[in-house]
């Protein structure tokens, strides 16, 4: 954090507690509402807990301090308008504005969420599955609260259907947060940076919780002194930004096992409305039908990216000429005889240059995939052929020496009939290097100087010998 950077912190963090003091001071004294300290003051804090989340360091991820911003933002703004609503409610300008703050409200828990996962886990890179995951569970917790807690709240609330749900959707979101937050925690060992993030959602989350219950019982007082535990949720969870370490490795894991539950709950949703035709308004089963579909989506990408990355670890193992497996798959096969018993083969064909000078390098590679495939008829299932480039072959086989030698004949023997390679008959032969696992080091080496030593003798299978 450059020195610039943290003055200008310093300044919009010691702003934002300052005026959310100055509110509190003023709603102690005046406690009736007025435009200035709740329409001014109030939101101008949340604004700042914006733009200290924006101006957070370098040593955070991007995306997370720019999500936090647009959430603290929107929060903000759908505040502001909630506010210029309760004071000046016949406008033509609250008219066209009168569902904005539910819009904003909705909008600032996936964005919290995606915030939260990326600034308290170990990634960097921006993930498809990642971002349908926030989605999912955010759609499939909205489809679980109109299933279980509309129908009852429709009884405490004063308002439509619609209204209703939107109201008592934002302490769900708060509990998916606090949930996962504390997951984290947990994980983390109490690092700093999550815990202030813990403490800040747990703030938020438990005025939300009060208003709520406020507004199903004694009914809720417009500009509360409570309101202000909203402010204070924002201001711990933007300077929690400012404080590096608490990273973890679980958010892969956690947010698909999340979403696979909001799944359940999705389907699980429709599958009563099906049913029940008449429990649950249509516009309450949208998110669980956006789940679903969302989920699907997941899966296709999810198996599109697994065979993928199987593609990659197999490309990463073999041979892209033969098929075969390659040098390094080799060498760790070499590493796991240890003590045991088994022999290696080292392999270099005698003749090939010629074929590559005289036919081209194509005829050359076709006669190396036909030779790869005979040598793969005579390889027991236990024992491992690999190109190790060029013309050379190495065998690595498990069992007695006898095993070994037998082995290494029969891959002579395959190239005792020629090859048709563009209409003409080739034949090559190969020399073999072999060498027994006596525990020691350097097989490789020593069934070189064998192969080199089956060479000088024109061809066959050569033992070395110390």
């Amino acid at each position: 954090m450059t020195i610039g950077t943290g003055r200008t912190y310093l300044k919009l963090r010691f702003s934002a507690i300052g005026l959310l003091l100055l509110h509190l001071g003023v709603r102690l004294v005046f406690p009736a509402p007025a435009p200035f300290p709740d329409l001014i003051i109030f939101n101008t804090v949340a604004f700042l807990a914006s733009a200290v989340a924006f101006t957070a360091p370098l040593f955070n991820d991007r995306l997370a301090t720019i999500s936090l911003g647009w959430a603290f933002l929107l929060w903000g703004t759908g505040s502001t308008t909630s506010t210029w609503n309760s004071f000046y409610p016949a406008t033509h300008f609250t008219r066209i504005l009168n569902n904005l703050p539910d819009i904003c409200y909705a909008i600032f828990y996936p964005l919290v969420l995606f915030a939260l996962i990326r600034a308290l886990t170990a990634k960097r890179g921006l993930s498809t599955l990642e971002v349908l995951d926030v989605v999912i569970i955010t759609f499939g917790m909205s489809s679980l609260l109109a299933t279980v807690v509309l129908k009852s709240a429709m009884a405490h609330f004063v308002g439509s259907q619609t209204t209703v749900f939107l109201s008592i959707i934002y302490p769900v979101g708060d509990v998916v947060l606090l949930g996962i937050a504390i997951v984290i925690v947990v994980l983390q060992s109490r690092a700093l940076r999550s815990t202030l993030f813990l403490v800040g959602i747990a703030v938020f989350t438990a005025t939300d919780l009060i208003f709520l219950w406020k507004s199903a019982t004694t009914g809720y007082s417009f500009a509360s002194l409570t309101d202000d535990g909203w402010l204070l949720g924002l201001v711990i969870m933007a300077e929690a930004l400012w404080h590096p370490g608490g990273e973890g490795e679980m958010s892969d894991r956690m947010t698909s096992v999340a979403a696979t539950i909001a799944l359940i709950f999705g389907g699980t949703i429709l599958t009563i409305a099906s049913l029940k035709r008449s429990y649950l308004p249509a516009f309450a089963l949208f998110p669980a039908i956006i789940t679903i579909a969302l989920a699907f989506l997941r899966m296709s990408i999810a198996l599109s990216a697994a065979r993928n990355a199987h593609s990659d670890r197999e490309l990463a193992r073999t041979d892209e000429l033969t098929g075969l497996a390659n040098r390094r798959t080799f060498i760790a096969e070499l590493a796991s005889l240890k003590s045991n018993d088994g022999t290696v083969l080292l392999l270099d064909l005698n003749g090939f240059k010629s074929v590559n000078d005289d036919l081209g390098h194509h005829a050359g590679d076709d006669l190396l995939r036909q030779i790869s495939l005979r040598f793969s008829r005579v390889i027991p299932n236990d024992a491992l052929l690999a190109r190790l480039g060029g013309d050379e072959f190495g065998v690595v086989i498990h069992g007695t020496p006898r095993v070994g030698l037998e082995i290494a004949l029969a891959l002579r023997s395959t190239l005792g009939y020629p090859f048709l390679v563009d209409g003409a008959e080739i034949q090559v032969d190969v020399s073999i290097g072999r060498v027994v696992n006596d525990g020691g080091a350097d097989l490789l080496r020593r069934a070189d100087i064998a192969m080199y030593q089956s060479k000088r003798d024109g061809g066959g299978v050569t033992l070395w010998q110390p």
